[in-house]
């Protein structure tokens, strides 16, 4: 007798409302290479919320957004070496690749034109890909990363606040080791103070580099150095410290994901320095080419990463006490942190508590 699939139950998306509710679904069928995720926390990322309200035009619904998982091993299939059941892991936002291309061999699968992401996705098999807004996910050993964990495997930080790091943490952590901001003596700028840009203010004081926060509301000094330990705070309303900041910064990661005018951070470069946006906003940005080319400065772009810099930033964060900042709330509580985040009501990132909640949410 054919086995029935194992349903599970799941947040999701019906319409571009983007109004979350429960949803049961049939888990995708354990294959050799597949690894069973009991969710326990999941981080909601800025794209869940753009890809549920159809903001890009791709959702397909019904969508189960998420894709900053971290949970526990349940099962694993009969080829999956790497994993054992009980093991602490992490999901982030790829789910497959082809495995043959350049980018895949050289370990940057965040570029293969093959990518499904880990949610509002299907394999090439067909077989729909459910977000980390569910109990359960099924994923190929090749995308799942471990939690190191401590003595009596105790994870060294709580686990919700290492969610965060999936996504946002490896999307701030990849340009700055790509692009050797990350050495003592660097002066890093980070534009945007929210979910992207806090991670990037504490990673790069664990790489002991300066850092500058640059931002339009003066409110968030205090945030910035006194909460975060940022170096320093630049208000780019402010045209004398602008002016007297100009040509001071090696390198600025530009987490700000509404439309802006990149030419102002690129006086704030020195000769060759680089601008990474790693926000997304919805519309082109402005930006001047001359202060560009009469400086040598460069505009690099930047997602995500691979598989391999994402154990090596999780290896890094636990091992220097980098975690996001979160607010934890329950699953009945998502929609209500949906519209607080559209509104940027958040420091500075909501994670939900996955498995403790579900079951009364359905």
């Amino acid at each position: 007798m054919e086995q029935q699939p194992k349903m599970v139950t799941g947040w999701a998306a019906r319409d571009a409302n983007g109004l979350l509710s429960p949803f049961s679904y049939p888990l995708r069928a354990k294959g050799d290479e597949d690894v069973v995720v009991k969710i326990l926390f999941c981080g909601i990322c800025h794209s869940d919320l753009s890809t549920i309200k159809n903001e890009w035009g791709n959702a397909k619904y019904p969508v189960v957004p998420g894709h900053e998982i971290v949970g526990v091993v349940a099962e694993v299939g009969s080829s999956v070496a790497r994993f054992a059941a009980g093991d602490t892991v992490g999901v982030g936002y790829i789910a497959s690749t082809c495995r043959a291309c350049a980018n895949c061999r050289d370990g940057f699968e965040n570029y293969c034109a093959g990518l499904v992401p880990s949610f509002n996705a299907a394999l090439p098999d067909g077989a729909t890909v459910h977000g980390g807004f569910s109990e359960l996910a099924v994923v190929n050993q090749r995308y799942v990363v471990r939690i190191p964990c401590g003595g009596g495997g105790a994870s060294p930080a709580p686990l919700d606040r290492l969610a965060p790091l999936l996504c946002a943490g490896v999307t701030v952590y990849c340009p700055m080791r790509r692009l050797g901001l990350d050495r003592p003596g660097v002066h890093l700028g980070v534009a945007g103070l929210g979910g992207l840009g806090h991670l990037a203010v504490k990673f790069g004081k664990a790489f002991g580099v300066k850092v500058t926060v640059i931002s339009t509301s003066p409110w968030k000094e205090a945030e910035a150095v006194e909460r975060l330990g940022a170096d320093a705070f630049l208000l780019s309303t402010n045209a004398e410290q602008m002016k007297a900041a100009a040509g001071t910064m090696d390198g600025i990661i530009d987490t700000v994901s509404a439309v802006h005018d990149l030419t102002p951070l690129i006086t704030l470069l020195r000769t060759h320095g680089q601008l990474v946006p790693v926000g997304s906003p919805g519309k082109p940005v402005q930006l001047a080419l001359y202060p560009l080319q009469s400086d040598g400065k460069s505009v690099a772009g930047s997602m995500i990463g691979g598989m391999r810099d994402t154990q090596e930033m999780v290896d890094f964060a636990v091992e220097h006490g980098v975690a996001a900042e979160v607010e934890v709330i329950g699953m009945e509580d998502v929609n209500g942190a949906m519209e607080r985040l559209q509104k940027g009501d958040v420091r500075y990132r909501f994670v939900i508590d996955v498995a403790n909640t579900m079951a009364r949410a359905r």
